[in-house]
């Protein structure tokens, strides 16, 4: 699915990620993890076309994404969300996510101008795109509310529904549990685990819940000073004492939850 190859992004005198390799398998779930500062989300930057990678190679489906912008990443099949929740404060959940679908969507900006009969077919599209993945991360009751009137933990399913109305084949999730509660967690982990059965969508996520990330992921990848120092399976980068003293720290916050994610069949 992606094939990361060498990658490294140097900010004047700093190297933000050094040298990083990481494949990540089709329709798996698969976390990014490491202390703040440890360059995770320019990580997610350069695969998404906001960074352009010093050197290396960035490849999805065996296609070259290094040198596309944003708005070319996301047509190729890639689609995130943000550290930060950035919706469309004043629009309604709905419309949130028919801007999502845009980029799927036939008509033009002249279609647009001139409300042509195809300006109107890609709107009745766009809306009911929206419905159906409002009611698949469970949000059809907010469907006409404004964004910002939402729960926090629904302003977080919301911009993971705007990000799959793009039909992406990788999703990278940037934090998808910050700020919420336990209930909130767990309903996050059955959605992500729904997002790669019933949508056959691959999922690469990073997380500082460690709970989550090792009872959910099937892979990790562990990433400090912009170095990856471990990968492999839960169990196994939980025990590698260099992401115990970099991360977990020895009174490990992930508890003895390394062995529950497994492998889609």
């Amino acid at each position: 699915m992606l094939e990361v190859q060498n990658v490294t992004k140097i900010f004047g005198g700093l190297t933000a990620v050094n040298d990083v390799t990481m494949n990540i398998p089709d329709r798996s779930i698969i976390s990014v993890i490491g202390p703040n500062g440890a360059g995770k989300t320019t990580f997610f930057n350069m695969i998404t076309g906001i960074y352009t990678p010093t050197k290396g190679t960035i490849r999805l489906a065996g296609r070259e994404m290094v040198g596309l912008r944003p708005d070319q990443v996301v047509e190729a099949g890639i689609a995130r969300t943000f550290q930060n929740i950035r919706l469309f404060s004043t629009m309604s959940s709905e419309e949130n996510i028919m801007v999502g679908r845009h980029v799927r969507l036939k008509s033009t900006f002249i279609d647009a101008v001139l409300h042509t009969k195809r300006f109107h077919q890609s709107e009745a599209e766009a809306r009911e795109a929206a419905r159906v993945m409002l009611d698949f991360v469970g949000l059809s009751k907010w469907r006409n509310e404004l964004a910002t009137n939402l729960p926090y933990g629904d302003q977080r399913k919301l911009e993971i529904a705007r990000a799959l109305a793009t039909t992406p084949k990788l999703v990278l999730l940037d934090e998808p549990a910050a700020g919420m509660n336990p209930r909130e967690t767990e309903d996050l982990k059955a959605l992500i685990r729904r997002i790669r059965d019933d949508l056959g969508v691959t999922v690469c996520l990073i997380e500082h819940d460690m709970r989550l990330v090792m009872t959910l992921s099937e892979y990790i990848t562990v990433l400090d000073y912009g170095s990856k120092i471990s990968e492999g399976l839960p169990h196994q980068v939980r025990n590698d004492p260099r992401v115990m003293e970099a991360y977990l720290g020895r009174g490990a916050a992930a508890g003895e939850y390394g062995k529950e994610a497994t492998p889609n069949a």
